[in-house]
């Protein structure tokens, strides 16, 4: 009895092991985890940006001359990134990065080079606008707007330092409205702080959003601290591109203060009758600025002037235009909560003052 039971479990383990009746044993994929589908999208996001404004990052270098026009020391005297945002050559790029130049030269992503001209500089803002001399249309990236930022947004700093190949870092938006010393003394407001990494010849070339639209024109970054670094936002950059087109330089109104972008407290908002989500928030005052003049003070809340909303720096910044020198201009704020309303009498920004 046992042979015969050992011998039906041996058949009928054969019959079981017989290929031509069992399947073959599938061996399942491991299951792909929430992080590595995030990764994989964040990279896949990272790479389009590239591939679609990569080629509209140029280098820049610039040649100085001397007061006879001969070149000092036939060597270049700064290059840096910039990025052309018209088809017709219109190329942004920091102002220290032309500063002193009197010849100019851009290099694309396939190391062609073209000739390109100052159109107008505004060291206030570290920013500059060269045309590209060139018959054909070039790869542009359009101007977004900076507005629409959050922290936490995806943002991706592109340079051309060699002038063949791009360089990429990616962080996101750690910070809005800063304020940053330009080289000329003066702070530049509306500032984008990210820990997007900054190469060594990006300076000017674009911080650019998950949707491929520049968002800031890269400016710095602070040595010593790992991960900061800044770009001038580009509503900034529209405003004083759009005001070297129309002028050939940057005309402003002075009022004498720092201010910060910062949200309106739903319930100021609602006891003013205001439909401001952001305002200006007035962080330092000149004492002897027309704002001061006037009875503003720091930690005042600009909401509006002359009736247009002020939902942050840049509204600020663009409202005080040329047009506003020398007329009274209503600003209303918020002080403790209050809506408050001054008068006050915007002088030009002389190159004295701070």
């Amino acid at each position: 009895m046992f042979d015969q039971a050992l011998a039906s479990s041996l058949e009928g383990e054969a019959v079981a092991a017989d290929p031509a009746e069992v399947a073959a044993p599938v061996i399942a994929a491991p299951p792909v985890t929430d992080e590595r589908v995030l990764f994989d999208a964040y990279s896949e996001a990272v790479s389009a940006v590239v591939d679609l404004v990569g080629p509209a990052v140029v280098r820049v270098d610039t040649r100085a001359r001397d007061k006879k026009g001969a070149p000092k020391g036939g060597q270049r005297s700064g290059a840096g990134s910039g990025v052309v945002i018209s088809p017709d050559g219109l190329v942004l790029t920091n102002a220290h990065v032309v500063t002193g130049g009197r010849e100019f030269r851009l290099s694309d992503t396939e190391g062609r080079a073209t000739e390109a001209r100052l159109l107008g500089i505004d060291p206030d803002t570290d920013l500059a606008l060269l045309r590209a001399d060139v018959a054909r249309s070039l790869p542009f990236a359009p101007l977004g707007d900076s507005k629409q930022l959050r922290r936490g947004h995806l943002a991706i700093a592109i340079g051309n330092p060699l002038g063949f190949e791009s360089t990429v870092t990616a962080g996101v938006i750690s910070a809005l409205g800063r304020s940053l010393r330009a080289n000329s003394g003066r702070m530049i407001e509306d500032v984008i702080q990210t820990d997007a990494a900054l190469n060594p010849g990006n300076s000017g070339g674009p911080l650019v959003s998950s949707r491929g639209e520049v968002i800031g024109i890269n400016t710095a970054v602070i040595m010593g601290a790992q991960g900061i670094c800044f770009a001038v936002a580009s509503n900034t950059a529209n405003h004083v591109l759009s005001e070297i087109i129309m002028h050939g330089r940057v005309r402003r109104g002075y009022i004498g203060v720092a201010a910060q972008t910062v949200p309106v407290p739903r319930r100021h908002a609602i006891a003013a009758e205001i439909s401001n989500q952001f305002g200006a928030l007035l962080m330092s005052l000149d004492q002897n600025g027309p704002a001061s003049l006037a009875g503003l003070l720091s930690h005042d809340l600009v909401v509006s002037l002359d009736g247009a909303p002020v939902t942050g720096v840049d509204d600020l910044i663009r409202l005080l235009d040329g047009g506003k020198i020398g007329k009274t201009v209503r600003f209303d704020l918020l002080r403790m909560g209050r809506l408050c309303s001054f008068d006050v009498m915007p002088t030009e920004r002389s190159a004295s003052a701070a």
